[in-house]
Parts: structure tokens; sequence; C-alpha cells
């Protein structure tokens, strides 16, 4: 239970900061920019984020999932000389030199990547059919730079169990970030109106997106800054024999991070692609709407943060395939209850977003599920990366791309952006169900799957019981609100009857 507490804890500490964060993002810049920006001009932003995404991946080649692998086993060297056996795995060498020697690579391949980016920036911006703005591709390869350097110390911070520095790194970057867009937009034109005219060799009104980029670029650099004393005082040496076991362990997890990339952000080029008419409005528009669903992510992701090194940090216990699933369930019961409660009050979160966006609100449930679905992901794809196993979490990653990319195809001239809301769920869950099904051959874990699923099943039978409930009565009523209240409180009530052992286990705990 005290490790539990820890995750918990941490995972906590790492919510409130992405929380905080997230509220600077989301409270504060999306309801600015989709009131500052058309639709159509927030879909090319969102459109340029997607291609970076993928970008991210080969800057970082999932280098800090090697690290959290190999500084993992130097640990457990440096507490038993015992423990490892050499012969028994080709990753089983301890090396203290995991940090400096994931650092250096990225640095290396990082200063490599952006110099051909940059040289190749007309033709990239070409492709990305956005041919007169050869400056966005420069700036967003600085961004991705920024943000690979800072990925290993992020993760030392992880392994380490430092959450606070690592949300007061982030939390620097979206300040800076959200400080750098209100001058750009706001403070620069009131200069300019009052007869300063440095000002108009920052602001114009064509380079208002451009602007926005440009404060993405500042935040990741302040990250960076924050950082890098992590570097500094870290002791100098290269182990290329360590370096080459890193790659070849990372190498599988590449496949991994783009096929997640094509699960996560294709979805925006598909339909730059295929939809007819006004493509960028309805990207826009369900781009806006899809940062409902961040606020899910925010408990996923805080989850992950906190999980990952935790994973592998246990592994050596003799329980840790029960705690695992008690983690499981856990992170299950608390999605539900974040469904749940996000859907059934989603009239006062649409606030957030200008109502030209409203008609997407219909995508916000779907995509809801599809982060519980991808949290339950992350609980079971730790198997494959403690037995060394990663080519088997490629084949997964990329059956869920294939899910994706033909769901796009196939729905998109049918329904349009709910076709690939439907595409993301339907991986995500595909993706949960094989590597839950594969994981139990190679690395069996004793998960409470009928609890799980008795806690899904719950929530979204809930869910289905409101919608009428909001068709009737409108969305925004008092009667409306009163009634979904009541639905979280049969769910809560529902789960302390089924849960009635651990609450009182709970409640007795000192």
């Amino acid at each position: 239970m005290s490790l539990l507490k820890k995750l918990a804890g941490e995972t906590a500490i790492y919510g409130l900061g992405n929380i905080a964060g997230r509220l600077l993002n989301y409270v504060i810049l999306t309801p600015y920019l989709t009131r500052r920006f058309l639709p159509s001009e927030y879909g090319v932003h969102a459109t340029l984020y997607a291609y970076a995404a993928f970008l991210m991946v080969f800057f970082t080649y999932r280098m800090e999932t090697a690290f959290f692998r190999f500084a993992s086993l130097a640990e457990k060297e440096k507490k038993s000389k015992d423990a490892l056996d050499a012969d028994l795995s080709p990753t089983a060498t301890p090396n203290k030199n995991a940090y400096f020697t994931a650092g250096l690579s990225l640095l290396a391949t990082t200063s490599v990547f952006l110099t051909l980016i940059i040289a190749f920036a007309q033709p990239i911006a070409n492709f990305i059919q956005f041919p007169d703005q050869k400056e966005y591709v420069i700036w967003f390869a600085l961004i991705i730079g920024f943000d690979a350097l800072s990925a290993i110390p992020l993760a030392k911070l992880r392994l380490d169990g430092r959450p606070f520095y690592f949300v007061a790194a982030k939390m620097t970057g979206i300040v800076v970030n959200v400080l750098a867009i209100i001058f750009f937009l706001e403070i620069c034109p009131q200069l300019i109106e009052q007869g300063h005219h440095w000002a108009e060799a920052i602001y114009s009104k064509d380079s208002r997106i451009g602007l926005v980029f440009i404060a993405n670029l500042l935040g990741s650099a302040a990250t960076l800054a924050l950082l890098s004393p992590l570097y500094l005082k870290t002791k100098l040496h290269f182990d290329q024999a360590l370096w080459q076991k890193m790659l070849r362990y990372t190498a599988p997890l590449i496949v991994v991070g783009l096929a997640g990339m094509v699960n996560e952000v294709a979805d925006r080029i598909f339909l730059q692609r295929m939809l007819s008419g006004d493509a960028e409005t309805q990207i826009g528009i369900y781009s806006g709407c899809y940062k409902f669903a961040i606020l899910m992510s925010l408990f996923t992701q805080a989850f992950n943060y906190a999980a990952e090194p935790f994973f592998f940090r246990n592994a050596n216990r003799a329980d840790a395939k029960h705690i695992y699933g008690q983690v499981a369930q856990a992170f299950a019961l608390i999605g539900c209850l974040a469904f749940l409660g996000i859907w059934l009050y989603i009239d006062i979160f649409k606030i957030l977003v200008h109502e030209s966006y409203h008609e997407g609100i219909k995508i916000v449930p779907i995509l809801l599920l599809a982060n519980l679905c991808l949290g339950l992901y992350y609980n079971f794809a730790i198997w494959y990366k403690l037995t060394d196993k990663t080519h088997i979490g490629a084949y997964i990653a990329c059956a869920g791309a294939l899910i994706t990319i033909a769901m796009n195809i196939a729905l998109i001239p049918l329904i349009g952006y709910m076709g690939s809301a439907w595409a993301t769920l339907a991986c995500y869950a595909g993706m949960s169900l094989m590597c839950y099904a594969t994981g139990q051959r190679y690395y069996p874990i004793d998960y409470p799957i009928k609890r799980i699923l008795t806690y899904i099943a719950f929530a979204v039978g809930l869910y289905l019981l409101s919608i009428p409930v909001r068709t009737s009565m409108g969305g925004g009523s008092l009667e409306m609100y009163a009634i979904n209240t009541l639905i979280l409180l049969v769910f809560i009530g529902g789960i302390l009857v089924l849960e009635r052992k651990v609450v009182r286990a709970l409640l007795k705990a000192k």
C-alpha cells in the first residue's frame, strides 16, 4: 500500500503541475487563440503541430526509455553486485554512465537533424502544403530541438523521484510561452498605436500565427535553460558500448513512437488532405474541441510520468506483478470517474472555446474513452519494456497505426471529423487488448480485468443514460446539472459498494 501511495503522491504532483500548466495554456491560450483566430487560421496552427509531433520521435528516438532501463540496471547493480547475471540478457550489463551517454547522443543527433531541416526548409514547407511559410519550418525545428535536449534531464528527474523540479521546469516554459504570446499579440499592437515604431519590426497582422510559434520557441528555450545544470553537473564520460546497447533497445521503440504519433495526430493530416470544402475550418473546429479530451489526458499523462519510472524501479520486487495489477485497477477507476465528470459538466467546460467551435462537442465522449484506453495501454505495455521485447511493442503499435489509417480513410469521407474520433477510440482500445493478451503470454500479470471492465461498462452505461437527459432538458440548464450530479453520485456510490473492502482498508490505514 505504501508503494501505491508513493505512486499516487508523485502522480498528484505531476498532475497538479500538469493541470496548472495546462490551465494556463487551456484556460488562457485556447479561449484567446480561438477568439483571436478564425477556425481556418487555427487549423494551420493544429496541422503544423501534428507534423512537429512526428519529428519529435526522430529527434528523441525514445532514448529516455532506454535511460530508464539502463539506469535502473545500474542502480540494481549498485545495491547488489550479485543481482545480475551477464549471461541472461545482452542488456544486463550495468553501467553508471547511462545519463550522460544518452544526453550526449541526443545532443549530437539533434545538431545533425537541425542542420538538415534548416538546409531543406523550403522543400519541407512545399511538402506540408505551406510553401510561403518556410520560416515556420525553421522555428518548429528549433522548438523540437530544444524539447529533445530537455528529454533526458526530465527523464532523470522522474527516475530520481524529483517531481517538483520536473514540474518547475515544465511550468517555466509554459509561463514564458503564455507571456510571450500576450506581449506579441496584445502589447505590441498597443505600442504601435502609441507611436513606438520599433514594435512594427515584431508585429504585423500577417505575422500573428508565426508569433505564436516564436512564443513556443521561447518557452522551450526557457525549459532547457532551467534544466541545463543537470547536464553541467554530470561527469563527462561517454560509454560507446552502452550507447550501442541503448540503440538496440530503442530501435523498436522508435517504431512504437512513430506509430503512436500516427494514432495521436495523423487525423489532422488525413482531415487536411481528405475533407472537401473548407478543410482548415473543419480541422480548427475538431482541434478546438479535441482539447476537451486534454482534461482526461492530463490525468493519463501525469500517471505515465510517475508510473513508467515506478515500474522500472520496482521490477525486482517479489510482489511486483501484484502491484502492477493494483495500479491498473486504480487507474481504471479514477479514469472512469474523470470520463463521467468531464462529460456530465461539458457545458461548463465548453465556454472555454468560442461558440463557432461548439458544433464539434459531439466528439468529446469518444475521445475521453480513447484516452482512458490509452492509459490502460500504458499499464499493459510495461511488460515488453521490462523483458526487452520492445520489438513486440513495435508490432502492436504498428497494428494500432493501421487501425487509425484504415478507419480515417474509410470514415472521413462518410462522417467527416467524427470518423477521426472513432478511429482514435478503436485504435487505443485495440492496442490495449493486443498488449494485454500478448503480455499474458510473455510476462503474465494478474490484472483484475473483470473489475476494470465493470468500471468501464458502468461509466459508459451512465453516460448513455445522460444523453436523453441532455436532449430533453437542453445543455446548461440547472435541472440537467442536478440530474447529472445525481448520475455521478450513483457511479461513486456503486463503486463504494463494489470496493467496500478496499475502502475499509484505506480508512483503517495510518
